[in-house]
């Protein structure tokens, strides 16, 4: 089992999510409808694991067996289906990597992923007790991924909804 690392916010993460945005954006064209910096990483001050989440939307589900075919010839390995409609690929580089989710236009794991963003984003102190969290289940996970991630789902289920009602 790998450790399960969180460190400091790196000012760095806005740059290299904007360069790997732009190089997945060239890939899939005018079938993109966004692509948004989500998880941790996407949190101004947030600590988090050293790898950036984004998700590339497509302007529809029937572009989505395309836009996987082309990202899987790209210089990503491919981790199928979360079982959510959204399909994840990784790439690692020295000391950071990147976790790509492909998607459909109205996926709700993705509108909730988005929904805790910004209300992390706008709550700072919801942010430091994630954050708080997130080092207390790494340092007792001891490399337990189901555990740190388990842990979490409570704190992100109740933000989401805290978010959604305020809507």
């Amino acid at each position: 089992m790998r450790p399960i690392k969180v460190v400091d916010y790196d000012p760095s993460w806005p740059r290299l999510f904007a360069e790997i945005s732009t190089e997945v954006s060239a890939l899939l064209g005018d079938r993109l409808l966004s692509i948004d910096h989500i998880g941790s990483t996407s949190v101004p001050g947030l600590s988090a694991k050293p790898k950036i989440d984004l998700a590339a939307v497509m302007i529809s589900d029937a572009f989505l067996p395309a836009a996987i075919e082309i990202v899987r010839a790209a210089d990503f390995v491919f981790h199928g289906d979360t079982g959510e409609q959204r399909w994840a690929f990784t790439r690692d580089h020295h000391g950071y990597g990147f976790r790509l989710y492909l998607c459909g236009p109205n996926n709700r794991a993705h509108r909730n992923r988005i929904l805790f963003r910004d209300y992390l984003r706008d709550h700072p102190e919801r942010a430091k007790a994630y954050a708080d969290l997130k080092r207390r289940l790494a340092a007792e996970a001891d490399g337990d991924w189901d555990f740190y991630t388990g842990g979490k789902t409570e704190f992100v289920s109740e933000t989401v909804r805290l978010a959604a009602l305020r809507m």
